[in-house]
């Protein structure tokens, strides 16, 4: 399901699992957090579009500034299929009297009813549920949230991305999602490459969820090398498969226009160092069209 409607999974192409193009984190980051210019991303995607592009999934929420019509405005006049999210993020930025006066179950009759009608009276559907998190740990907001989304995701069939920023959090996501029956193959942990543990992400693949490496932003010669080398010691483990990239765009200094490498670097630079480093036509292509439409869709 993308925002103008759904389409096939063959559809898809080169995929970017983790982005957004509309957001406000200004809560937390007051200068520099916000991202609300239809006409500036329009522009930022002209690159990404240029080197092959087709989609971008949009993780931002309700909670984040979430605009499913600028959304729209966005994917129409660029051309890029914009799959957009929905839930709860994390708990800073949660409607808390929501959360602690709801149960699970209503929580994800909710979700639910958003996913299936659309949001609002806009009848734009998400077509994945994300991004879902926590920070140092799962709080007690985050899990409630958590188990929602899995009843959620299980009704519906969605996907489900994650926030796990610098701390391995990931499998405890996980062992919540795993416990109302969520398949780990429908699952997308989020942010593994700012936690520095590859053992972390060869447990994740292990599990059968998507290890997705997404602040790939080309920031500086030390953090692009790391991700390379991410890469790398999952294709040793055999666990290319469960590999994602994306940038997560989010704040203003990530355009290209404001000096960042905007949505273009991961299918643009980052490949090249890739392929330097000995990776193949066909395992760029797994990792930018196969697995992506895998994760989306469960094929």
């Amino acid at each position: 399901m993308t925002v103008t409607g759904a389409i096939d999974g063959a559809e898809l192409g080169l995929t970017l699992p983790h982005e957004h193009l509309i957001v406000d984190l200004t809560l937390q980051v007051p200068f520099g957090g916000l991202l609300n210019e239809p006409d500036l991303a329009v522009h930022e995607l002209e690159l990404f579009v240029r080197l092959g592009g087709r989609t971008v999934v949009e993780l931002s929420s309700h909670a984040i500034g979430r605009d499913p019509l600028a959304l729209q405005e966005i994917s129409r006049r660029s051309g890029v299929q914009i799959v957009m999210g929905c839930g709860w993020y994390r708990e800073p930025y949660m409607d808390r009297a929501e959360v602690d006066q709801s149960s699970v179950q209503e929580l994800a009759d909710t979700l639910t009813f958003e996913i299936e009608h659309g949001v609002g009276d806009t009848g734009i559907r998400p077509g994945v549920i994300g991004e879902i998190g926590s920070e140092h740990y799962v709080t007690a907001a985050e899990e409630r949230t958590l188990r929602a989304v899995a009843v959620a995701a299980g009704r519906t069939g969605l996907t489900v991305s994650t926030h796990a920023a610098r701390w391995p959090n990931g499998l405890r996501q996980l062992d919540l999602l795993a416990e109302h029956g969520l398949d780990p193959r429908r699952v997308v942990i989020g942010h593994c490459d700012t936690v520095v543990d590859v053992e972390y992400h060869r447990a994740i693949a292990r599990r059968g969820a998507f290890v997705q490496f997404d602040t790939v932003r080309g920031t500086n010669a030390f953090e692009t090398e790391r991700r390379v080398q991410f890469v790398l010691a999952m294709r040793q483990a055999g666990l290319l498969a469960q590999v994602l990239l994306s940038h997560d765009v989010c704040m203003a200094d990530h355009l290209a226009a404001r000096g960042g490498s905007g949505y273009g670097f991961v299918p643009g630079h980052f490949l090249t160092h890739l392929r330097n480093a000995g990776m193949g036509d066909d395992e760029i292509q797994e990792l930018l069209v196969v697995n992506p439409r895998r994760a989306l869709t469960g094929e």
